[in-house]
């Protein structure tokens, strides 16, 4: 029997906790939830594999439980808050925070970050992806398909691992502007398109007759199974 993933909400407004936690089991996961940090720090343990974390809490603050969180166990921390500043966003990450959402957000896009964090953190000790008859080693930083070694540069093979990571899955835009640029202001939409098409012609050299990357219009690429 497969394990459901444990995510813990943590968010002080009801009406949004609640959303939260329909939102979660909906998408198949087993939910926790707390409406402060005081009482979050309680509730979080080794069962828990990600957590939703939003900054204005009453008591201790999102702010101030991120690194207490992460030693009771470290699993990915995604913020979620009204804040938009840059400063801001920039401190979370070093206090320990994964990803970051502005409220009001998007839930499908706030579902697509939840997979990719969880996937990643499930396949952290796995340097060896192998889909189809593409080979790709993240220690070796090397690539084959069908075969043949392809040569990628770096933002081409962080995007093509991604997407295998998440394999019959969509990888949203944003998704792949922070995980491969890691913020949104450090590439365009256009630079995404040149990069995937780069990656896609190397493919299609080596094996003219199999199509690997999907485009989903206008959210994001999907790498097909």
């Amino acid at each position: 029997m497969v394990k459901l993933k444990n995510i813990l909400i943590v968010e002080d407004d009801k009406d949004i906790n609640e959303m939260l936690q329909e939102l979660l089991k909906q998408a198949g996961y087993d939910v926790k939830y707390a409406y402060s940090g005081t009482e979050a720090l309680l509730i979080h343990n080794d069962k828990i594999d990600l957590i939703i974390l939003d900054l204005m809490l009453p008591g201790k603050s999102g702010e101030e439980i991120i690194k207490e969180l992460k030693d009771i166990k470290d699993v990915p921390v995604i913020v979620t808050s009204a804040i938009t500043d840059m400063d801001t966003k920039l401190d979370l990450f070093k206090l320990g925070a994964n990803d970051y959402v502005t409220k009001p957000f998007n839930n499908d896009e706030l579902l697509a970050r939840i997979k990719v964090h969880l996937k990643n953190n499930t396949n952290s000790d796995s340097s060896i992806l192998k889909i189809k008859d593409i080979l790709l080693d993240s220690n070796g930083f090397k690539v084959s398909c069908n075969g043949k070694d392809i040569n990628l540069s770096k933002i081409e093979f962080e995007i093509l691992k991604l997407l295998m990571q998440n394999c019959n899955q969509v990888v949203t835009k944003s998704v792949l502007f922070d995980k491969v640029w890691d913020t949104v202001d450090s590439a365009d939409e256009n630079t995404l398109n040149v990069h995937i098409s780069k990656i896609r012609n190397k493919l299609k050299k080596a094996n003219p007759s199999e199509e690997y990357i999907e485009t989903i219009w206008s959210i994001g690429y999907k790498f097909k199974n």
